[in-house]
């Protein structure tokens, strides 16, 4: 799938998305094209629950139908970015500054691809990380091909956290 088609793909569904109370995290599909999946999370930082993905799907489905922008056929999944979530918009890199990911760049930068620390931010399209050694890296945020929050001990306090502003009746889940 092209780069063009991802794009247009996402001109189609993101004013849905967006009026729904939702944002478009990620558009992609399989490597065979049988699999076309919409990331999506609410707005409001909620968590997402089975039955958003499921208005969701069936709202994009009838616009997507519509618009026919896939020649063949596919099946769409509509899914949350989950606790490990990739990072794909600018803004994510401000919102989880502070939590170990991984990203892979498109060319080496400092003589390597890939690159695993705390996120520290993003400054004038660069992104910033704390190796484990204790040095910063620098990578422009343009060749970053995959960017993706670790699942952490930390992670999954905010996450509970998040979880609990949001629906204040709810059991704390237990921590192994």
């Amino acid at each position: 799938m092209t780069d063009e088609l991802i794009h247009r793909i996402e001109d189609i569904v993101a004013p849905t998305i967006v009026g729904m109370g939702f944002d478009l995290v990620r558009v992609s599909m399989s490597r065979g094209g049988g699999i076309l999946q919409i990331m999506i999370e609410p707005s409001d930082g909620r968590p997402m629950d089975v039955e958003d993905c499921a208005t969701l799907s069936r709202a994009l489905s009838a616009v997507l139908d519509v618009e026919d922008p896939i020649p063949n056929n596919y099946t769409l999944e509509v899914s949350s970015p989950g606790i490990d979530r990739p990072l794909t918009r600018p803004k994510d890199y401000e919102r989880w500054a502070g939590h170990l990911a991984r990203f892979e760049t498109t060319f080496p930068v400092e003589g390597r691809r890939r690159f695993k620390g705390t996120l520290l931010g993003l400054e004038n399209d660069i992104v910033r990380l704390k190796l484990d050694d204790g040095t910063e890296a620098q990578l422009p945020l343009a060749t970053v091909i995959r960017a993706k929050l670790e699942i952490t001990d930390a992670l999954l306090a905010e996450h509970e956290r998040a979880a609990q502003v949001n629906d204040p009746g709810a059991e704390p889940t237990p921590t192994h």
